[in-house]
């Protein structure tokens, strides 16, 4: 391409509210082969569709055959740009990013609008967004795009912003190809983010065994957890961040408090959420992230929260779910905590 060209596409990407963006070629990913190793050990539980995606991961043009490259962008999350308006449970632990509207809809607008504008200034070219959507391995691209280095968490750190960012990508026919150095490795030595994991999901070759992880349990597994892993979850209701909170990469940056919780409130919320049907909660929940683990995750969830505090007020919600198909063995398990608690 020209330099007339690329000048006017950084031109246009700045016009947007990204925090960083960068290209990145679209060949085989660095880590394909961590990635296959990471399935082969069974690391990411029950998403199957991981291992059905990976060849469109192993092959690109799989998603977009014209497509020689990427164009990738982070957008951070904290503090949210988008706030809830339907914030319905601001007393219970959820992570920093899903604390606002869903960013799979307002992030792929802001893409859809840059689409829409490279493309009438290249009409020939395609322009395809993706925003968590398809199967990408988008921290791949934003290090070879030189938006940060693959942290000890297995997050997408970068030394002037942290990781506190989505990451969305742009797949287009363009030739975008230019030399970027790649973001320094700067974990050094520190491994706040390994011990700091309540359940040891982390993992020495800078990936997460799925299955031990607090986020996969609370929002991906359909599942109930193992008894072991249960009382490690503590309060997190959906989604984990201890491993990005207590990185020194985002202290730098990022002012994060401690969440502090009033218990009659808490106790509210989670009332509101065990004794509502299923349907009626993902109609409240139609524009959060929180949708996503559905009614059997969001009610899972709070048993165990009720569980883990514990929350004796909550009983006798919890003896309605007894004789639930799917929750009644935890509900069980839930009450036997709360009354050998209370005699004690």
């Amino acid at each position: 391409m020209s330099k007339t060209s690329i000048s006017l596409i950084h031109h246009l990407i700045k016009g947007f509210p990204f925090e960083q963006y960068g290209f990145a070629a679209l060949e085989k990913p660095y880590s394909l082969n961590q990635y296959k190793n990471w399935l082969e050990k069974n690391f990411h539980g029950t998403m199957k569709y991981l291992e059905t995606h990976l060849e469109e991961k192993e092959f690109p043009q799989r998603l977009q055959t014209r497509a020689h490259s990427a164009i990738v962008v982070t957008r951070n999350y904290y503090p949210f740009p988008k706030d809830s308006k339907n914030n319905l449970f601001p007393n219970l632990q959820i992570a920093l990013y899903a604390k606002g509207e869903d960013y799979h809809h307002w992030l792929m607008q802001e893409l859809n609008q840059l689409c829409k504008i490279l493309k009438q200034h290249f009409p020939e070219e395609e322009f395809i967004p993706f925003v968590d959507s398809a199967p990408v391995l988008e921290r791949d691209l934003a290090y070879r795009a030189g938006l940060g280095w693959i942290g000890k968490n297995s997050c997408l750190i970068h030394s002037k912003i942290g990781s506190l960012f989505f990451i969305a990508e742009i797949y287009t026919s363009l030739n975008l190809t230019s030399f970027t150095s790649p973001h320094p490795d700067r974990c050094g030595t520190c491994t706040r983010c390994i011990d700091a994991c309540p359940t040891q999901a982390i993992q020495s070759d800078r990936t997460l065994d799925a299955r031990r992880c607090i986020s996969y349990l609370t929002i991906e597994s359909k599942d109930i957890p193992e008894d072991e892993l249960k009382p490690l979850m503590g309060k997190w209701f959906y989604g984990c961040d201890i491993c990005q909170t207590v990185c020194p990469w985002n202290l730098k940056h990022h002012s994060l408090e401690s969440p502090t919780f009033d218990r009659q409130s808490l106790i509210l919320e989670l009332t509101q959420i065990l004794s509502s049907s299923n349907k009626k909660l993902m109609l409240q929940l139609k524009n959060s992230p929180l949708n996503r683990a559905r009614g059997f995750g969001l009610k899972r969830n709070a048993l165990l929260v009720i569980q883990n505090i514990p929350l004796f007020e909550l009983k006798h919600e919890v003896e309605k779910l007894v004789n639930d198909d799917r929750l009644g063995a935890l509900a069980t398990d839930v009450l036997q905590t709360l009354n050998s608690q209370t005699s004690s």
